[in-house]
């Protein structure tokens, strides 16, 4: 049996508790099965946002007759892109590696860990298959994997998943994918800008279903005008015959309204079933914790009806010793926040007082075309807890930059009737960006209109979209004044 002060299973944001642990002069040991580095330097956020700024440029050199300026492509060499792509990726996690390795106060195990008690594991599989070790403290940071839904038929497909689909060296001439959220929506949007022609099906009434309707409604009407989309639709048989895979969907039940390809949004009864066919299928249905993997019945923490490791608001699990972050616990399933959560298990574990951890203005952003971000609440949650607020929308073409840009798309602004920001939602170009002076006005200042308001923007940034939307005249919704009523 090993013995050490400090275990951590897995290797993503984790990695940064165990180098704090470090230089806490603590014996650190790390077990990881597969690339170090996480879901997301992996098979997640890096690669896909690596090979989507690709996209991005051929898409401006696409739009450039919009300007003025006549240019042709004559030839992508879109396995190169993806080699190297990949080939970085890997650089990186062998550097992770090696840096273990060589650390006197590392010790990296390869394998699976299988809990025998609380704090004592096995290793299973890999090249320390049946080693015994024990620690102090362990923080559970095993993340994620792609969800397969129960689709009749899908066993007999040879479908990817987005870790097998950030990996194709040549794109699709008929990507059909299953699901409708920010994966779904990124790759479409790459294999489609590279040539290939795409369906998606998504069970909800529009894609993007975690941003604000809004949003999502525009973001799926612009989705339809490049690609055959079905939303509203489950998949619930696939066959794959003569190289050919086709998916068949029904209205799902939950869904209030579908859209079949080119059309409006219609009743279910009026399209009671649909086929799509193309030569690869795609399930980016999204994410299951990895806890299943961990033999969690031989320890005392607890998960949730989906798998998510639950704990309470230091990170702690009812085990003894016991902490987990990260996608595995299912509070926001992004790497910043894993990292935000990395910060704040180190800060109790080695730390004075321990601190909550404090979710406040916790952005995200889907990296596709048009781009979208988000933080705090969405329209649809207030009018469900019928929260007095107000709120304003403006355009980005109704800027100077915007109008340059030919730039489609809005700022969605929610306040509370005191003038705080409650939520901010962005379509359009750059919304990843434009969002973060929201995210620190919310967190850091006092994070009323006035702060975004009063804040000098320079003209004739794209920022003054942002500028604009904070510095009209606010409106309460309809259904309140009739409430008022």
């Amino acid at each position: 049996m090993d013995e050490f002060d400090f275990l951590v299973i897995g290797s993503g944001s984790g990695l940064d508790v165990a180098n704090v642990a470090v230089n806490q002069d603590q014996s650190v040991a790390v077990v990881e099965k597969g690339p170090l580095g996480g879901t997301c330097l992996n098979r997640g956020c890096i690669p896909s946002k690596m090979l989507l700024y690709h996209a991005e440029v051929l898409e401006t050199v696409e739009r450039a007759e919009e300007f003025g300026i006549h240019a042709d492509v004559e030839g992508v060499d879109f396995a190169e892109i993806v080699r190297e792509v990949n080939e970085d990726v890997s650089g990186d996690a062998d550097s992770i590696r090696r840096g273990l390795e060589s650390s006197p106060r590392h010790e990296l195990y390869d394998g699976e860990a299988r809990f025998v008690d609380d704090r004592t594991v096995e290793i299973s599989g890999g090249e320390d298959d049946g080693a015994k070790l024990r620690a102090e403290t362990v923080l559970i940071a095993a993340g994620t994997r792609p969800s397969i839904p129960p689709i009749d038929g899908i066993e007999s497909v040879d479908y990817l998943t987005s870790t097998e689909a950030l990996q194709l060296e040549e794109p699709p001439e008929h990507l059909v994918i299953v699901g409708g959220g920010y994966i779904a929506a990124e790759l479409g949007h790459f294999f489609g800008t590279f040539g290939s022609d795409v369906s998606i099906v998504g069970r909800r009434p529009n894609l993007l279903p975690e941003a604000d309707e809004e949003v999502g409604e525009a973001f799926t009407d612009r989705y339809a005008e490049r690609f055959d989309v079905y939303t509203g639709y489950e998949a619930v048989a696939a066959e794959e015959a003569d190289g050919e895979v086709t998916v068949e969907a029904r209205p799902y039940p939950e869904a209030s309204t579908v859209r079949t390809a080119g059309g409006d949004a219609v009743a279910p009864a009026d399209a009671d079933r649909v086929e799509v066919t193309g030569d690869t299928l795609l399930v980016a249905a999204g994410r299951r914790p990895n806890s299943g993997t961990l033999n969690l019945d031989a320890t005392g923490v607890e998960t949730d009806a989906g798998g998510f490791i639950e704990t309470d608001e230091y990170l702690r699990t009812d085990a003894e010793g016991v902490w987990a972050l990260g996608d595995i616990v299912g509070e926001y399933l992004l790497k910043h926040s894993a990292n935000h959560e990395a910060s704040a298990v180190a800060r109790n574990v080695f730390g004075g007082e321990m601190e909550a951890v404090d979710y406040t203005a916790m952005p995200f952003a889907v990296f596709a075309s048009p781009e979208v971000a988000g933080v705090g609440l969405r329209e649809g949650a207030l009018r469900a807890d019928d929260v007095d607020y107000a709120v304003r929308t403006y355009p980005y073409e109704e800027t100077a930059r915007g109008s340059a840009m030919h730039a489609e798309g809005f700022v969605k602004v929610l306040i509370d009737l005191d003038g705080e920001i409650i939520g901010c939602h962005i379509i359009g170009p750059e919304a990843s960006n434009l969002i973060e002076e929201v995210v620190v006005a919310m967190k850091a200042g006092t994070g009323t209109v006035q702060d975004i308001r009063e804040s000098i923007h320079i003209h004739p940034a794209l920022s003054e979209v942002v500028q604009r939307a904070f510095s009209g005249r606010f409106s309460r919704p309809e259904h309140l004044h009739d409430h008022d009523h």
